[in-house]
């Protein structure tokens, strides 16, 4: 989860949440041209442990990322839909 200060005044939830998505949209994306390039590298048949470990990995990361890429969205539908600004993004004071 990430850590950040309260929002400048110039920066709005929608701004910042939306700045998220698209973000997490391209991190998502990233994994996922990483997990076909890891498994078009080794071929059909009984793997190696190291390749074995190697795709675990990228898989591993790949659900992580569209995690992060779900959470994202609905933070900022949850924004958008019903008026719900994230704790992290409500300014102190």
């Amino acid at each position: 989860q990430i850590k950040r200060k309260p929002p400048a005044p110039e920066q709005d939830a929608r701004t910042i949440l939306l700045r998220d998505l698209v973000e997490a949209t391209r991190r998502s994306t990233e994994a996922s041209r990483e997990f076909e390039t890891v498994l078009c590298q080794f071929p059909r048949g009984p793997r190696n442990p190291d390749a074995a470990q190697r795709i675990e990995n990228v898989s591993s990361e790949l659900s992580i990322a569209r995690k992060e890429m779900m959470r994202a969205h609905n933070r900022l539908n949850d924004y958008l839909s019903r008026g719900i600004v994230p704790d992290d993004l409500k300014r102190s004071g």
